[in-house]
């Protein structure tokens, strides 16, 4: 198993985080200090940071992050960020976020030590949806909508196709259902601003087949076995 998988598996950090940990020079296998195409085999010592680390079982929590709560397991400013939530919540395993959700917007983030799981819902091959209801200030034409259904062109390139619906409206404008199946940079609000639009409340409801309209701000809850079979299938994983 290649050390980044490896590091995954233990709940370090997803697979691209942890290579940043060993290009760091903070992991060693049998007293060596690791490299990124280090591999490890049954019965080698990782350590991680001074400490022996093995792999763990998996484990899958749904969270609705907050406004204001930072999508990180630290901040170096100091803000409230994932990772002061799990040790507030004494979360038991290792889980990071799949993902990111910027500050200021609320919704669900699968937290989880799966990293195979995590390279699924993230590599865009695998087209998993991300659903967000947003609130537009004003109203957007059908021509914007559908603007934002093809795609709009941002600094990287081109989005890809979008699905767009309209749920109504609040007191300052539309209300919008936008499925996402890549995950730029804050890619909603940008998307809403190229076709001439301001978002001013943005909320994920959903990602692939997992959803909870029960769970409130600042709630998190364990992944029924049911959501986990069906969010796997949906992703293509075997069920």
């Amino acid at each position: 198993m290649r050390i980044n998988q490896y590091l995954a598996a233990c709940g370090v950090a997803s697979r691209r985080g942890s290579e940043a940990l060993v290009v760091a020079g903070r992991v060693t296998v049998n007293g060596e200090i690791a490299t990124l195409g280090t591999r490890v085999e049954p019965g080698d010592e990782v350590i991680f940071d001074g400490a022996v680390i093995a792999p763990q079982g998996y484990a899958y929590y749904l969270y609705h992050k907050p406004v204001g709560v930072i999508c990180s397991m630290s901040d170096p400013q100091g803000r409230d960020c994932v990772g002061d939530v799990l040790r507030r919540m004494e979360v038991p395993e290792a889980v990071v976020p799949v993902g990111r959700l910027d500050g200021d917007s609320q919704g669900l983030l699968l937290l989880t030590n799966d990293g195979e799981m995590t390279n699924a819902i993230l590599h865009p091959s695998h087209g998993v949806g991300k659903t967000y209801r947003v609130q537009i200030r004003g109203f957007l034409t059908p021509e914007q909508r559908r603007d934002l259904a093809r795609g709009v062109e941002l600094e990287e390139g081109m989005t890809a196709p979008a699905t767009v619906r309209h749920l109504g409206a609040w007191s300052g404008g539309d209300v919008l259902a936008i499925t996402l199946r890549e995950g730029k940079n804050r890619q909603v609000r940008r998307m809403v601003a190229a076709v001439g639009g301001e978002v001013y409340h943005l909320q994920r409801v959903a990602i692939g087949t997992l959803t909870d309209e029960n769970l409130v701000p600042g709630g998190i809850r364990k992944v029924t076995a049911v959501e986990l079979a069906e969010l796997r299938r949906g992703i293509g994983m075997d069920g």
